[in-house]
């Protein structure tokens, strides 16, 4: 009865629109060629069929308007996927994005938004009181800041921190310790407000870097969070160690002893909204920056010796996210409806760059509890439309899924809607209403929100297969960014259309690419492939106080050296392939890049991590494996071992099994023989920021790994040569 009733419905609606279209039709002497008598002529035949005729073309023809009205839709590119960058005359082989114009690099995107004070203008011109900042305590809801609130606030601070001493130029440096929360972005945006400069610093720094850093920058005010932080800094003026910290100001409650110990050591301890009080009481009118001015100076922490302070410019930080958004700007442009998930790390320009961009149009930001375990939670609250991540956080939620897959044909059943899935991702497709969606992915979607139109991920290379698993499974567009902190944040990016992986995009509009021969590794510009070289307004202007470095990293051409291997591909797109320092000899000669070969190694299903070592001393390699404690164990039960992570990490045979893996995907990947690591030792706990094995960008410390794996390594020598 149900289907009859829509085939009569169908043939109505026909009828109906037939008759309409033919009186439509008669109004005009002419359509589609047709002229009034021939209008009349079809108009019998429509009426002469037979109504088994009628209801079959009323269900067809509702079928079809059903499907048209409802089929997805490919995205539909900036540029010609096939090329996707050109070269450029007279720059020695460097090349350009296709979406920019070809005789000037973009500075910036909007006009009236040429630095960062003007960036948070223009979102407050468009919300008006509308929120802006949001952060939440245990099961509760998001509480927000207004647009209006945040730029009061700022404003008092500011003036309050101008009261006390400090000069409103590009001089006066004031440090910001604190994480993710609404009180950083408004101290923030009180240094800009009066063309006062940031400099973050951050608990994994180390106190020696601390130390480094606020002496550096000369910096007598700080803005922290929390009162132990407070006491850190204080300890270090006690010592002698920062005699130019002058004032600590808190954004927590603090108590009167914490005072008496910074009088004691002549620092004055403040309350945040006690300054802001006395800025409101004291109001000065801003001192907006120009856009090269200095804004922010970001210390990377490096791999070795003292941090490296990156000084940005408000026309570097404009320029870099000009470039995003004129990548993005036809498919995906951002809005005030637009709500990011904070939780990477504001002192790092990856996630500041993002929050510049959703400041920029009017967005919200929500920030995490400060407990990244709590994450998952924060997303179902928050409910994000942007999520910038790294890819360590991606391959973590994938192996999560596939663990809770915990069957065989549960796998085989995902992997087979994400393969049918992926085949409308690589047409373009991108759509969260598909019936894989509503079977297989709904959940995965449901548990970040349910509401991401994008995700960004950077900081790392990202796995191909991961990428694309995640591409079809969340629903949304997934775009792959490559960069440093040296030109900004980013210089490549994923361009829209283009779902393939193994490639971190094109250039984009704001810089220039052009790779430089590595010759002791035979990587030739020539063949296309070499040092990666990046030159235009989103480039930094040096190191703070650091001539030496930046002269080794910034040449008289404007041109920055990434350090990293690139390779061009056919479409105009950039690889990296390896890195040009931690390379060394091994006893016979040969050249090793151990990043290149843990990229490949970290595909092994089983890994989550590993360090590959070699010297000049030895004539092959070893390497320290950590197991992905998740997935290890169902990787084990399918060779046929069973026991909890740590059993399973003494098994000699599944040792042997992740080696032999190993292998496997370095003979897949072309590794030579003297690139193949010999033997591994099982460790059981991760490499974290914590215990020292890495960066807070969460790349190896291999220095530190080299010299806590002292003794295994030398184990594994020893076994191999007997």
């Amino acid at each position: 009865m149900l289907a009859f009733a829509l085939v009569a419905g169908s043939v109505w609606v026909v009828l109906e629109l037939s008759s309409t279209l033919m009186e439509k039709m008669q109004s005009r002497d002419l359509l589609l060629g047709l002229q009034l008598p021939e209008l009349d002529e079809l108009g019998q035949f429509i009426r002469s069929l037979p109504t088994s005729a009628l209801i079959g073309l009323g269900a067809i023809t509702a079928v079809l308007a059903y499907w048209f009205a409802t089929r997805p839709r490919a995205i539909i590119p900036p540029c010609d996927l096939r090329h996707q960058s050109q070269e450029v005359e007279k720059e020695d082989g460097a090349r350009r994005s296709m979406m920019g114009s070809s005789s000037k690099l973009l500075s910036y995107y909007h006009e009236d938004a040429k630095t960062m004070y003007e960036v948070f203008q223009r979102g407050l011109h468009i919300t008006g009181d509308g929120p802006f900042l949001g952060s939440r305590l245990p099961n509760q809801p998001y509480k927000w800041l207004s647009y209006k609130e945040v730029f009061s606030r700022a404003e008092n601070l500011g003036s309050g921190l101008l009261s006390q001493g400090c000069q409103p130029n590009t001089d006066q440096f004031i440090g910001v310790f604190a994480q993710n929360r609404p009180e950083w972005i408004i101290a923030e945006l009180a240094c800009y407000t009066y063309s006062m400069v940031v400099v973050p610093l951050y608990d994994t720094l180390g106190p020696d870097a601390i130390r480094f850093i606020i002496n550096t920058a000369e910096i007598a005010t700080v803005i922290c969070d929390k009162p132990e932080k407070a006491k850190v800094l204080l300890g270090k003026v006690e010592r002698g160690e920062t005699p130019g910290l002058k004032t600590i100001i808190l954004m927590d409650a603090f108590d009167l002893q914490l005072v008496e110990e910074g009088r004691k050591c002549a620092v004055h301890i403040q309350a945040l909204k006690d300054v802001e009080a006395l800025g409101k009481e004291k109001h000065r009118k801003p001192v907006p920056p120009e856009p090269d001015d200095l804004s922010i100076v970001c210390f990377t922490s490096g791999t070795t010796g003292n941090p490296k302070g990156v000084m940005l410019t408000h026309g570097n930080v404009v320029a870099d996210f000009g470039g995003f958004l004129k990548v993005t700007d036809k498919v995906i442009f951002p809005n005030q409806d637009d709500v990011l998930i904070s939780f990477l790390p504001l002192a790092h320009m990856f996630e500041r760059l993002i929050e510049s961009v959703v400041i920029c149009h009017g967005g919200r930001i929500g920030f995490f509890q400060g407990d990244i375990r709590l994450l998952p939670d924060d997303m179902k609250a928050l409910r994000p439309t942007i999520f910038p991540v790294v890819p360590r956080l991606l391959n973590r939620m994938y192996d999560k899924i596939f663990s809770q897959a915990n069957t065989s044909v549960k796998r085989w059943l995902l992997n087979f809607a994400a393969k049918r899935k992926g085949a409308e991702v690589s047409r373009g497709v991108i759509r969260c209403n598909s019936i894989w969606d509503k079977i297989f992915f709904h959940k995965i979607q449901a548990s970040l929100g349910g509401r991401l139109r994008m995700i960004i991920t950077g900081a790392a290379p990202a796995s191909p297969s991961v990428l694309g698993f995640l591409r079809a499974a969340l629903g949304c567009q997934v775009y792959e960014a490559y960069g440093q902190t040296e030109c900004t944040a980013g210089c490549t990016f994923t361009t829209p259309g283009d779902w393939t992986s193994g490639h971190v995009g094109a250039p984009l509009p704001c810089n220039l690419i052009k790779l430089v021969d590595v010759a002791e590794k035979n990587y030739f510009a020539a063949k296309g492939e070499g040092e990666v070289c990046v030159k235009g307004p989103n480039v930094f202007k040096g190191y703070l106080k650091d001539p030496v470095r930046t002269a080794e990293t910034l040449d008289t051409d404007g041109w920055l050296h990434t350090g990293d291997i690139g390779k061009w591909l056919p479409n105009g797109t950039l690889r990296i392939i390896d890195r040009k320092k931690h390379i060394f000899k091994l006893a016979q000669g040969e050249y090793i890049s151990p990043e290149k070969i843990e990229n490949i190694y970290i595909r092994s299903e089983p890994v989550a991590q590993l360090y590959v070592h070699g010297d000049s001393l030895q004539s092959c390699l070893v390497g320290i494996v950590v197991p992905d404690p998740e997935v290890f164990p169902s990787w084990a039960q399918k060779k046929g071992f069973e026991g909890c992570f740590e059993e399973l990490c003494e098994i000699k045979e599944l040792k042997k099994a992740i080696l032999d893996d190993m292998v496997r995907l370095g003979k897949t990947s072309g590794l030579h023989s003297f690139e193949q690591v010999k033997d591994i030792q099982i460790h059981k706990e991760m490499f974290s920021i914590q215990n020292g094995l890495l960066t807070p960008t969460l790349k190896a410390k291999r220095p530190e790994l080299k010299e806590y794996f002292k003794t295994e390594i030398e184990q594994l020598y020893s076994n191999i040569s007997m």
